[in-house]
Formats: C-alpha cells, sequence, structure tokens
C-alpha cells in the first residue's frame, strides 16, 4: 500500500493499495484514475498507515482512499465509515473532509 501526503493550504492524504496504481476504473459515469502521481508515495504496512491518518485526522486533513486494503485500513483507524465508501468496478473508495 502507498500513501503520499499533499501539502496545500490543507493536507491531502491519498492512501492506495499497491495493485491498482496506474490502473483506471468506469462504471456508467464514474471514473476512478488512480495516478502515481497522486496516490504513489511512500510504501508503508498497515500499522504505519493507521498511525498517519489517525495523526493526519487530528491535524484537519482530508482522505483520498482507494482500494480493498486502504478502505479497510482507514475504516480501522476511525477515518471512514461503511456508509462514507462508494464502488466502482467493484473497486472501494471513500473521499473525506473533515
Amino acid at each position: 500500500m502507498f500513501i503520499k501526503i499533499h501539502k496545500s493550504y490543507r493536507t491531502v492524504v491519498a492512501l492506495a493499495d499497491k495493485d491498482i496504481i496506474g490502473k483506471t476504473f468506469s462504471e456508467n459515469h464514474k471514473h476512478l484514475h488512480i495516478r502515481p502521481s497522486f496516490f504513489q508515495g511512500k510504501e508503508i504496512t498497515e500499522e504505519e498507515a493507521i498511525e498517519v491518518l489517525k495523526k493526519q485526522a487530528l491535524e484537519d486533513a482530508t482522505f483520498n482512499i482507494v482500494g480493498e486494503k486502504a478502505v479497510r485500513i482507514a475504516k480501522k483507524a476511525g477515518i471512514i465509515k461503511e456508509a462514507n465508501i462508494a464502488k466502482v468496478q467493484n473497486i472501494p473508495f471513500a473521499l473525506v473532509l473533515i
């Protein structure tokens, strides 16, 4: 899994499963582009991801989470709930503005 933290007026945390980086998924009017330039940062473990997500939530970050593992970890970290999750071609994703 990869995490990349983008700094601007507000921090954006991008978390994605390693195996979907660089792919595009489309279904009806929805499209997911898992761009390496946005998502491919540091490769991290589940424990590291949970720690970073919790810390960034306290810092008022926003989150862009894509993939089975990434979504599961974000749920475990308390960042998202089942109701926040959508899917495109069975790929789960969540956008969180805290």
